[in-house]
């Protein structure tokens, strides 16, 4: 059997490509939203609750979603989630309303919550401690390239034809990376493709917590007793209204008030998502330089690059101040930049102090609390934005992520016993 150099980075090139199109699926309706609310005849305010029933199902379901993988596997979980997902995705196209797309966008949310922790999940499996912030911040990127991609393939279908083939074309392709990933993902122990000698690196590289075959499995209440879920839950509350907010607001914020027109949008909205791929890539690194050149744990080099992502998240606070649509853009770059540097930070601390027969179910839980407090906001955001405007909402985003990050920085704790990181299953549970 030929063993392929690098086998690992190949896996989580698939995790990417897998992110890219369940993100391509939820950031259609933003691009496509000024048409279809003309078409489908429906507010603003009514388009806020077609994003909050995706949100709501989505939080509901990441916790759900996360404890199926823990127990079915990563392969077969992402598959059937992402198949699902899929169908969907293009299911959106037989919309006559605002209430049928709702539902729709609802049945899409319960099938992508399975995404990130999928995510988590898989990079634990096939990395190092050392390296797992640099898997996940590449893997990550996937969620802005989805983000990225939408607006000139939403609009190329708008041009060539009408938005319902935007949603079917994205549904075709997460079909078939569904059938690619049944086909390709294994477990590093049982890839045939995988040299010993990088088997033996990412295995021993690993806490014990990942290596044991007896590390039990912790339950829904047990990790939510535990003091690091909390410590990372309620900065995902305070910090992922920003990014649901840019995936589903910004197209509209430059119609409305910048007075883009499609063609506009086409050129400038993905950008904001190209400065987020830099945040996701800049933010695995700056873990370990940190860690090298700061002199720090890479546990504390974890919580110094969530301060770096909270303290940009000031740029887009200030886009009330600035006329110039170019510059606003530009702020929006910074606010992209910023969340997915912290986010990126906030799973790999995940993986930290999470067992490998847990890490998805408490990462879905964390999701879960971050999708509440993303579709809480988008609520008071459909509502106000037309009475207030943009520019204060803007302000609370910022200060949001400030918080967030005096709360990872004073509550997050790396746990020890017996000189490694201890798995919060079962026995080994601890309760600070």
């Amino acid at each position: 059997m030929n063993k392929i150099r690098g086998m690992r980075w190949w896996m989580v090139g698939m995790v990417t490509a897998g992110l890219i199109v369940n993100y391509l699926a939820r950031n259609t309706l933003s691009v496509a939203a000024p048409t279809m609310m003309k078409e489908l005849d429906f507010t603003t305010q009514q388009y806020s609750y077609v994003v909050v029933a995706w949100q709501i199902c989505y939080a509901l379901m990441q916790p759900i979603a996360g404890y199926v993988l823990d127990t079915v596997g990563t392969k077969i979980g992402f598959a059937v989630f992402a198949l699902a997902w899929s169908i969907a995705c293009a299911s959106a196209a037989l919309a006559t309303g605002w209430q049928s797309l709702a539902f729709l966008r609802g049945c899409l949310g319960l099938a992508e919550a399975a995404g990130i922790p999928a995510g988590v999940k898989a990079t634990t499996e096939w990395f190092p401690a050392k390296e797992r912030s640099i898997a996940i911040g590449w893997f990550n990127i996937g969620s802005s390239v989805g983000a990225l991609c939408a607006p000139p393939l939403v609009v190329w279908a708008l041009l060539h034809g009408n938005w319902k083939w935007a949603f079917i074309i994205v549904g075709g392709l997460g079909i078939v990376w569904s059938c690619l990933w049944m086909w390709l993902y294994k477990h590093p122990k049982n890839q045939p493709h995988l040299s010993d000698d990088e088997r033996n690196f990412i295995l021993s590289g690993q806490e014990a917590k990942y290596t044991s075959s007896e590390t039990k499995k912790a339950s829904w209440s047990e990790i939510a007793r535990n003091r690091n879920f909390w410590a990372i839950a309620v900065p995902r509350f305070l910090s992922e209204p920003a990014w649901q907010t840019f995936n589903a607001w910004i197209p509209l914020y430059m119609v409305t008030v910048h007075h883009m027109n499609l063609k506009e949008i086409a050129m400038f909205a993905w950008l904001p998502f190209l400065a987020a791929d830099i945040g996701c890539v800049l933010g695995g690194y700056l873990s370990p330089f940190f860690h090298k050149y700061a002199g720090v744990s890479l546990f504390t080099s974890r919580k110094m690059v969530v301060a770096v992502g909270c303290l940009c998240m000031i740029g887009p606070g200030c886009i009330g101040l600035v006329a110039s649509p170019y510059v606003a853009i530009a702020l929006l770059c910074v606010g992209g930049f910023a969340h997915q540097t912290l986010s990126g930070a906030l799973y790999a601390i995940t993986s930290d102090v999470f067992g490998k027969n847990e890490v998805a179910t408490a990462t879905g839980m964390a999701g879960m609390s971050g999708y509440l407090g993303a579709t809480l906001f988008t609520l008071v955001f459909g509502i106000l934005v037309t009475q207030v405007g943009y520019a204060p909402l803007f302000v609370l985003l910022a200060v949001f992520d400030l918080v967030a990050a005096v709360v990872v920085a004073l509550a997050v704790r790396e746990r020890f016993i017996g000189g490694t990181s201890a798995p919060i299953g079962a026995k080994a549970m601890l309760n600070s």
